[in-house]
């Protein structure tokens, strides 16, 4: 009863209060906060912030699914459907794409930042013709290319560095890039 009671003082809302009388904003946490309360196992949320102004929505996400995770982190999973990936960003641990009904990848969030990366080089000169295994180019100008790994970034480094480019840098791309890029992969990122 105190988490709830937390909850739902932590959101200002009246336990009194009918809920046929609540706006949609105030709906949306009472509901959540009744679905976290029992602190089941099994926590499915369906697009969980919906409906709810970025302020709440970053105070939901942060203090209700951080606080119900954290609860009992070994026997509490939550299965959350969104398109809001940045917002869950740091609380997801397991990540899956579906496109129409169909898994596409399924990775640790670790793995899948590790693995997917984007990469910039340039070179002294225009860039000379490529062929990288596990590497897709976004964009292509002059002396600069933008590359996106999705298996190997090492080995795709290894041979920007053996065709001489001058300037590399590489960076792990979030979550939601990668879901740009798994779906939308012909210059997704640029």
């Amino acid at each position: 009863m105190a988490v709830e009671r937390t909850l739902l003082d932590q959101f200002r809302l009246d336990e009194r209060q009918k809920t046929t009388h609540l706006s949609k904003g105030q709906r949306t946490p009472l509901a959540l906060i009744t679905a976290i309360c029992p602190a089941p196992e099994l926590l499915v949320l369906d697009e969980p912030t919906s409906g709810l102004d970025p302020i709440v929505r970053r105070e939901f996400i942060r203090t209700v699914i951080g606080a119900y995770q954290d609860g009992d982190p070994g026997r509490r999973t939550v299965f959350v459907s969104t398109h809001l990936i940045s917002e869950f960003e740091g609380l997801i641990d397991e990540f899956t794409i579906i496109d129409r009904g169909r898994e596409v990848l399924s990775l640790g969030a670790d793995t899948a930042r590790e693995r997917y990366q984007k990469i910039y080089a340039r070179f002294g000169a225009d860039v000379p013709e490529l062929t990288l295994p596990g590497a897709r180019t976004i964009r292509r100008h002059g002396r600069e290319i933008e590359l996106v790994t999705s298996a190997n970034p090492e080995a795709v480094l290894d041979q920007l560095r053996a065709r001489q480019a001058e300037d590399i840098r590489s960076e792990a791309l979030t979550l939601e890039e990668i879901f740009v890029s798994t779906l939308q992969p012909e210059g997704a990122l640029a």
